[in-house]
């Protein structure tokens, strides 16, 4: 039997936004923190707050974009997303305090939330339904790549030429985005189906898929371990003297996940989730216990390639298992519900771990998060993982006729 298309104009068009957009977040994100302490004078405290702020505002309005692309449909909200995401950018070229910067991350973050929101919705449309999997494994692989790029493009600039020259590439990205958004065409099933038989869910279930919460508190519990890595490993590599080895943790991050990108995607598929989803999170705690231990620039960047394997595998498997509990017209609030976890988590552990680098120091700070990440083991196993466990079993005791 013959494959399904994957790779359409669409699939490339939607994963390519979601690209400029993510270099664009995590671009900011390993170098705002620096451009806060040697340009606006930030206490080490206060920079926390520069991830969380953005993140608190998209996990706002995520649900909302969600339950609008029921009515609005996909692709007007990621239009209003995108062209929200672009006036932010241009705007970090005139900000000269804490609290304007603080300001403009709230504005910035609306546009994140809709745009990430709808992008995943509609990728969730476009991929065949027999390679849901592995098509949702190469779309976070260009989310994996902007985590790659964005903070080495970020940092290079930094140390070489200005915090200009990084904005700068901001806004040429939410330029690409955008234009990327235009050429999109996809069906809005969502608006579709809501006028038809379907009856329009209310209350907290318009704004939130409760098939998708076990897994999405799943991975609330690893952005929070992962926090650590995206929001201080900037700062933890200038003090630690890796501040040359620091441009490239994650190009070493990206090899190692693009090297596996084409067997654990059809591993989800063939062998269910539970075979990728445990050795990639032991993957992340072991390399963020090696991070505390670094001492050296190629243990630093060893870390940098245990993280990627794990982590960049994990958010396309949960966010797989989170689309593919919810019937397709409300797969763009089951994006929504996945993202508000999963930002929460990020957001919360980059405002409290922050604190916590500051009582225990950074090296302190990365073994407690090692910790969190062996316990996300223990939280997927009790709300996803032996369901999947007991239902494989049960497939296999049928299909040898007892």
């Amino acid at each position: 039997m013959q494959k399904s298309k994957l790779w359409t104009k669409d699939f490339l068009a939607v994963s390519l936004t979601s690209f400029f957009v993510f270099v664009i977040f995590y671009m900011l994100t390993v170098t705002l923190p620096l451009f806060a302490t040697d340009e606006l004078h930030a206490s080490k405290q206060s920079l926390g707050l520069i991830v969380t702020i953005f993140l608190v505002s998209g996990i706002v309005f995520r649900p909302l974009a969600g339950k609008w692309m029921t009515t609005l449909g996909q692709k007007k909200v990621l239009l209003i997303g995108v062209f929200i995401f672009l006036i932010g950018s241009i705007l970090y070229m005139n900000i000269h305090s804490l609290s304007a910067l603080l300001l403009l991350r709230v504005l910035h973050g609306i546009g994140f939330g809709m745009s990430t929101t709808a992008t995943g919705a509609i990728v969730a449309n476009v991929i065949p339904e027999q390679r849901k999997g592995e098509g949702m494994g190469y779309y976070a692989t260009f989310m994996n790549l902007a985590m790659v790029v964005g903070p080495f493009v970020g940092l290079t600039l930094t140390n070489t030429l200005s915090h200009t020259a990084v904005f700068t590439v901001a806004v040429v990205s939410s330029v690409l985005a955008v234009l990327c958004s235009l050429v999109l065409r996809v069906p809005d099933v969502q608006a579709s189906s809501a006028t038809n038989e379907i009856q329009p869910a209310k209350g907290l279930a318009a704004f939130f898929e409760y098939r998708s919460l076990p897994i999405s508190v799943a991975g609330l519990v690893v952005a929070f371990s992962y926090a650590s890595v995206i929001s201080f490993v900037s700062i933890y590599a200038k003090e630690m003297g890796f501040t040359q080895a620091s441009s490239f943790f994650f190009v070493v991050y990206a090899v190692c996940l693009l090297a596996s990108r084409p067997f654990t995607g059809k591993w989800f598929d063939q062998y269910g989730e539970n075979s990728v989803v445990y050795p990639s999170i032991l993957s992340l705690a072991i390399g963020i216990f090696l991070l505390s231990q670094a001492t050296t620039s190629w243990v630093f960047l060893l870390a940098g390639a245990l993280i990627g394997l794990g982590f960049g595998t994990i958010t396309s498997s949960f966010q797989s298992i989170a689309v593919k509990k919810a019937s397709p017209h409300r797969r763009g609030v089951a994006t929504a519900t996945f993202f508000v976890f999963f930002d929460s988590g990020m957001g919360l552990g980059s405002f409290l771990l922050g604190i916590l680098s500051t009582a225990a120091g950074y090296k302190g700070m990365y073994v407690f998060c090692s910790i969190v990440a062996l316990l996300a083991i223990a939280v997927y196993l009790v709300l996803h993982g032996r369901k999947i466990q007991k239902q494989r079993i049960i497939s296999q005791n049928e299909s040898l006729g007892k």
